[in-house]
């Protein structure tokens, strides 16, 4: 078993799911990916946040990225989980779980930590680009729900940060101002760039308005 880190390619795979089977690199096609694991079906925590994955899903298709659950149960529990998350959290789970019975997936991804659990996968999240590379990995203790807000608001971010020479600041939210990276300094490069202006508070620290607002 291998340790993810961020840049390297996402393994690929091939397991069933409750829409039936998922080559991952066929269903993320030229998308970004979040995939986020589960350490069973019908387990509190999890079903509130699969329930709220489908209530902002139309977030996530705004930002072209395509979200996927993997929990260890088999595509039958899964579909019976999914009329509960449906019942319970007024909503729809349209995106597929994956059915990870054999540990592929987990296993691929580093997701059973035994001092926690010999078994069960832990919560982790990963945000693969369309590159295939992963961008961000987030581990959390099976008793805390993630927040997915923070998920879209870190795919804002690399979105942002991918395409313009800016980093974004602590508690940043789309629309609000970024940081220049300190690696330009020419003044026309700036200037050319930064069309809206900046304000320098230390040459390293150089605040600009977002550049695709």
């Amino acid at each position: 078993m291998t340790t993810l880190r961020l840049g390297d390619t996402a393994p690929d795979f091939e397991q069933d799911s409750s829409i039936g089977k998922i080559r991952f690199y066929d269903y993320l096609g030229d998308s970004w990916g979040v995939l986020f694991s589960h350490p069973a079906d019908f387990t509190p925590v999890c079903t509130t946040e699969l329930g709220y994955t489908a209530i902002v899903s139309g977030e996530f298709a705004k930002r072209n990225a395509k979200v996927i659950a993997v929990s260890v149960d088999d595509a039958d529990s899964h579909r019976k989980w999914i009329d509960d998350i449906n019942d319970t959290q007024n909503t729809k789970v349209e995106y597929p779980i994956l059915a990870d019975a054999d540990h592929k997936v987990a296993n691929l991804y580093d997701m059973i930590h035994p001092n926690a659990s010999s078994t069960a996968t832990v919560r982790s999240v990963f945000i693969i680009d369309p590159s295939r590379k992963i961008r961000l990995t987030i581990t959390y203790p099976a008793s805390t729900g993630r927040n997915f807000d923070e998920i879209l608001r870190v795919l804002d971010s690399l979105q942002l940060t991918d395409n313009y020479s800016v980093a974004t600041p602590v508690n940043w939210k789309e629309g609000e101002d970024v940081i220049i990276v300190p690696s330009i300094k020419d003044e026309e490069e700036l200037k050319a760039k930064f069309p809206k202006g900046y304000k320098v508070v230390r040459p390293y620290l150089r605040i600009t308005p977002q550049p695709n607002k």
